[in-house]
């Protein structure tokens, strides 16, 4: 198919789009503003009553912005790669900033700015991650105890799993399949990078935790990145940024979710954090996330309840009223996917939902990547997770959930309130 651009215009793009790509490179959000472990080695030490105190190394946002002022000269024009382009342009200024302001109060606006907050609109435009997270912190703790009894248990050393996975990631991925690290020097249980999947040396992990690295890190974060890397135009598909980071991380809890490997605990873990990033935005210090998230249902897991804690006040306030909002997204994305995902079923076309995989796209983009596809300028996803590969699942799933969604729960509880109540 001819290209819809001339060989002028397409070159400015493809430039346009390297430029950016370095200009995002300069911005590590997430190791800029990691801890060290031995911030949670001090906090234990002290008998957990004096808050981590965090030190940061700012980022200087003047190269990344004037790489963004190059791109900008370059994208003329009102086509869907245009528009991509353009919002990816902004959001790297966005993001350069934020990185500008760690650790001051600046920080939580320019962090609202790139991925919303507990109460930002979702999905419906109504609806928001704060109310579905109440909803199910709510639910699943009427459950707490029985599903507490269906936690399968963490009896996988760290050296265990990396076996099991040094088994199952070629299975998926060949001879490019990631490396698996073991590492004291990690705050998760878990961490995932371009081509690596670190683990914790002191965790213990169980089978659940092993489903939920291949389904979440490896086949959705990785895969994407592969993919995206490997585009033979638009290698910027292959970046990670807060301007796709909704989207790939609902896509990577629903991969859990598709797959089976999303137990309830983790699921309220998600929600938790939802409400912790609201009580921090509200002023809650360091010290009362901890303790939420001590109560919340790590009792017995205090380094846990500390990560969770950390993962709130990161690059923000440790002392209350900035917190970082990247972990309100989760339950923002798998809203969205989710229903994104539903829609395409409706429209009959498997290829809507393999274009979610053909690089680290938002849904905001796939305008843009279908234009690129229809145009013959998109190449196909090489790696997807199983159940993107064989739809037969998620199509009846997906197609029962869609018909599920139009009937009135409220007059169908009605027939049990009885029994129910009995």
């Amino acid at each position: 198919m001819k290209s819809p651009f001339s060989d002028a215009e397409f070159e400015k793009l493809k430039k346009a789009a390297a430029i950016l790509q370095e200009a995002e490179s300069r911005l590590p959000v997430l190791r800029t503003l990691s801890w060290d472990r031995s911030l949670a080695d001090q906090f234990f030490k002290s008998g957990e009553k004096e808050p981590p105190k965090p030190v940061y190394n700012k980022v200087d946002p003047d190269p990344s912005l004037a790489l963004v002022f190059q791109a900008r000269a370059l994208i003329n024009g009102d086509s869907e790669v245009h528009h991509w382009l353009h919002r990816f342009a902004d959001i790297t200024e966005e993001t350069a900033l934020l990185l500008s302001v760690v650790g001051t109060p600046l920080f939580h606006g320019h962090s609202r700015a790139l991925y919303g907050g507990p109460t930002s609109p979702v999905a419906d435009g109504k609806s928001t991650a704060l109310e579905f997270a109440r909803r199910l912190d709510n639910l699943l703790s009427e459950f707490d105890a029985s599903s507490q009894n269906l936690q399968p248990p963490e009896k996988l050393t760290p050296q265990e799993l990396k076996a099991h996975l040094d088994k199952a990631l070629p299975e998926h991925f060949g001879d490019a399949a990631p490396r698996v690290e073991i590492t004291r020097n990690v705050s998760a249980k878990a961490a995932a990078g371009r081509d690596y999947i670190k683990l914790r040396a002191d965790a213990h992990f169980s089978d659940l935790d092993e489903s939920q690295l291949l389904q979440h890190e490896a086949l959705v974060h990785i895969a994407t990145g592969f993919n995206g890397a490997a585009q033979p135009h638009f290698p910027i598909l292959g970046e990670s940024y807060p301007g796709n980071a909704r989207t790939q991380e609902g896509l990577a809890v629903f991969a859990e979710f598709i797959s089976g490997s999303l137990d309830p605990r983790r699921f309220k873990r998600l929600a938790d954090r939802v409400i912790a990033i609201n009580m921090s935005a509200e002023g809650a210090d360091f010290l009362d996330l901890y303790t939420y998230f001590r109560e919340q249902g790590d009792k017995d897991a205090p380094f846990e309840a500390f990560e969770s804690a950390r993962r709130v006040v990161r690059g923000g306030l440790v002392n209350g009223g900035g917190p970082f909002t990247k972990d309100s997204i989760y339950l923002q994305g798998l809203l969205e996917v989710h229903n994104y995902l539903r829609t395409a079923v409706r429209a009959g076309d498997p290829a809507f939902i393999r274009l979610l995989f053909a690089g680290k796209i938002d849904l905001e983009d796939l305008g843009a990547m279908k234009f690129l596809r229809d145009a013959g300028l998109l190449a196909e996803p090489k790696y997807l997770p199983p159940w993107a590969t064989d739809l037969r699942y998620l199509l009846s799933y997906l197609a029962y959930s869609t018909f599920l969604n139009e009937i009135d729960l409220k007059s169908v509880a009605e027939r049990y309130e009885t029994l129910f109540r009995s």
